[in-house]
């Protein structure tokens, strides 16, 4: 069967280049820039840097942050007036709330009603709770290419006919750890980014949001205004912030891209650059574009030098560039570009170039070696597609935890006595095994995450390189931030540390892992709260499902004595201060694990005693759920347990459930990724093939074959299927 076709029938933007599809399309026919100098907050006039700020943004009263106004501002103009609500919001967003975070951190703020918008999940909670979503909420947090694999993420899920509709886009706001971040790197241009040009000397940060609402259709959809042909993601796994100098990632992303989308080089009529305007990224795209399109070089142009870098937001922006392209027939200009580079060897468009567009390609690359390349074509340009082999199973196995306890088999060892395994345990028992050089300058998430992954490879004892890695995250790296943050304000903002800037990214960790692993495939973090690991699992579900190659799929979270208990509500409820994380070793091939770990129901909390009858219909309902399932191992976050609780007692004696119930949080602790541990748990007790005594209640439970439920309850509600076949 033929995959669907993804179309986007709608689109908004805001950005320093102006409010809206139209002003922007004006601004950028015109050439126009919207980089200028910075007045959203004061800074010492020696670091005023020019930025892509957006101008004239309303303002409430109402707390919201500067991220979520913008999102909400593109997606009311993308959703227009759609007769339908989106089945699913996807959003790339690296800052989140972080502006009014470092607001209330100079004004000696330390109350956690100040940070209750901080997680850069919750801009998408938020637009999703104005357009009306009752579906799945993702985030995706991979630095600039946030929104593009987003994009990519979105056109999988459409592919396969698991919704109709997805609201899709990327949104971030200046704050002071991208200005000052960017700058400690001394990659940011005081004139303005020049991408390509011979002088350039760095990019200019910006900011704004982009929306697009993608519809799956045989043929296309009245009003549409593109097709998404196909997406390419990479890893370069060669550095935290440099890209590789060949530009190896970059044109393994677009080579896929194009596979993907059915086309050879030469049928690309523009390509949109990522051309941030710093030395290395646009030498490095240079060298990666001749060796895919060698003598044939389309037009190019970057559009950086009119909007600035926007970060998650920039791939959504560009996006809908691409989409005004094969609309009015136009290539933007290049602005900024004077002199040509040698090294790079060719010339972007000096001047908008009008003439028709059939296809785009669309570059966006991060932190982590992010590769993200994307191919847009006009509705009409072809008639089908082709159909792509069939989905299949991914299969765990190996599997590793970290909690207070230890690591997998400490921790295995005292659950199954019904003992806690809460705790933090110390930062150097974190990497046991690797050497001291290996984890230089990491603080604790990656130490986690690296930690991890070298234990979960070394348990599945495969030689076949991992291609892929799949990380969540609720809350990212906090040592790092918060002493970026200190440090910032301790010097009256003049100092600050860029190895704590390129670690607080929440794909730092994953770029980690990747770099450890050599895993050149997709590199996907990402943040949802308590539903990370979830959202994580969910992505390699659709974005690695057709591969070949093993993956790794996790979660973690860290204890920080500062910032866990201001921006989670259920850390200081907890019996002891917690954290840890686990990891799963995937593969669709090779001597096949009767293992599985399955995505399931995934929706806003709302009603829970609704959200539990959902998420048991989704299961095949009473009689099929208490053939399948032995027991059902379940995640209250504290804060949600007083109004969850009594409404799962209630489902469960209507349901007549006879199996283990367990309470997985008591045991493991309270951080956000919980559910990372309790998969690593289901997966030894289907291996063990009975639920122990002491968490059964009494006796051992057999499971007889049936599957372990995983489920999440509180903001989100999710089950996850682990099944032994």
């Amino acid at each position: 069967m033929a995959d669907q076709r993804v179309f986007i029938t709608g689109m908004g933007i805001i950005s320093a280049m102006g409010n809206g599809v139209a002003e922007t399309l004006q601004a950028l026919q015109q050439a126009a820039t919207g980089i200028r100098a910075l007045t959203l907050f004061p800074c010492p006039v020696e670091t005023l840097l020019p930025v892509g700020e957006v101008r004239g943004l309303a303002t409430g009263d109402d707390g919201v942050p500067r991220t979520h106004q913008l999102a909400s501002v593109a997606a009311r103009e993308a959703l227009g007036d759609a007769k339908h609500v989106p089945d699913m919001v996807i959003m790339g967003v690296t800052t989140g709330g972080m502006l009014a975070t470092e607001n209330y951190m100079k004004e000696g703020h330390r109350q956690p009603r100040f940070s209750y918008y901080h997680a850069a999940g919750s801009v998408a909670d938020l637009v999703a709770q104005e357009c009306g979503c009752r579906g799945p909420v993702l985030t995706v947090s991979t630095a600039c290419s946030s929104g593009a694999v987003g994009i990519k993420l979105a056109l999988e899920i459409l592919r396969r006919g698991a919704v109709r509709r997805v609201l899709v886009g990327g949104a971030d706001s200046l704050c002071r750890l991208t200005y000052y971040g960017f700058n400690s790197l001394q990659i940011v241009d005081r004139s303005g980014a020049r991408p390509m040009d011979r002088d350039r000397h760095g990019m200019s940060v910006a900011e704004g949001a982009a929306m697009l609402l993608l519809t799956a259709a045989d043929h296309p959809p009245a009003g549409a205004l593109a097709e998404i042909l196909g997406g390419g993601l990479t890893c370069d796994a060669h550095h935290p912030a440099a890209p590789h100098p060949e530009g190896r990632g970059a044109q393994e992303a677009m080579t896929a891209a194009l596979e993907d989308a059915g086309l050879t080089p030469g049928a690309v009529d523009y390509i949109n650059l990522h051309g941030t305007g710093t030395v290395e990224n646009d030498l490095a795209e240079g060298f990666a574009l001749k060796k895919v399109f060698e003598n044939r070089l389309p037009p190019v142009s970057s559009v950086k030098g009119s909007f600035g870098h926007s970060l998650a937001a920039a791939g959504v922006i560009e996006a809908v560039v691409a989409a005004l392209c094969i609309r009015e027939g136009f290539m933007p200009a290049n602005v900024g570009w004077r002199h040509q580079d040698e090294a790079i060897g060719f010339s972007p468009l000096v001047a908008p170039l009008h003439q028709p567009v059939q296809t785009v390609l669309s570059n966006s690359f991060g932190f982590g070696g992010n590769n993200a390349a994307l191919v847009f074509a006009h509705p009409g340009f072809r008639e089908a597609v082709k159909a792509r082999p069939s989905a299949r199973t991914l299969r765990v196995r190996a599997y590793a935890c970290i909690t207070g306890a230890g690591g997998t088999s400490a921790t295995l060892a005292r659950f199954f006595r019904g003992a806690s395994c809460q705790g933090t345990l110390a930062a150097d028992r974190l990497t046991d095994g690797l050497p001291p050089h290996a984890v230089r300058r990491m603080k604790r998430l990656a130490r986690m995450a690296l930690g991890l992954s070298t234990r979960v490879v070394s348990r599945a004892g495969r030689a076949d390189p991992v291609s892929d890695v799949y990380f969540g995250t609720a809350w990212g790296a906090l040592s790092e931030t918060h002493d970026f943050l200190e440090k910032l304000y301790a010097s009256n903002e003049f100092y600050t540390s860029p190895i704590d800037f390129v670690g607080s990214v929440h794909n730092a960790p994953a770029g980690q892992v990747a770099m450890r692993a050599r895993a050149r495939g997709a590199n996907v973090a990402m943040t949802g709260g308590d539903a990370s690991f979830e959202q994580a699992l969910t992505a390699a579900d659709y974005l690695a499902a057709n591969g070949r190659h093993p993956v790794l799929v996790g979660g973690a979270d860290e204890m920080h004595p500062v910032f866990s208990a201001l921006f989670d509500p259920s850390v200081p409820m907890g019996d002891t201060p917690a954290d840890g994380g686990g990891m799963l070793f995937l593969e669709t091939a090779g001597d096949a694990s009767p293992l599985t770990l399955r995505p399931g129901y995934f929706a806003p909390g709302g009603d829970v005693s609704e959200s539990l009858q959902a998420a048991l219909a989704y299961h095949g309902g009473p009689r099929t759920f208490n053939d399948r399932i032995g027991a059902v191992m379940v995640g209250i976050p504290a804060a949600c347990r007083e109004d969850c609780a009594p409404h799962l007692d209630d489902f469960w004696g209507r349901l007549g459930f006879k199996g283990p119930l367990i309470d997985y949080r008591r045991y493991f602790g309270e951080f956000a990724s919980a559910s990372a541990v309790a998969a690593v748990a289901a997966m030894a007790l289907l291996e063990r093939g009975a639920i122990p005594g002491a968490l059964a209640g009494g006796e051992e439970w057999p499971l007889a074959g049936r599957g372990i439920l995983l489920l999440g309850l509180g903001a989100t509600i999710t089950t996850m299927l682990a099944a032994s076949s």
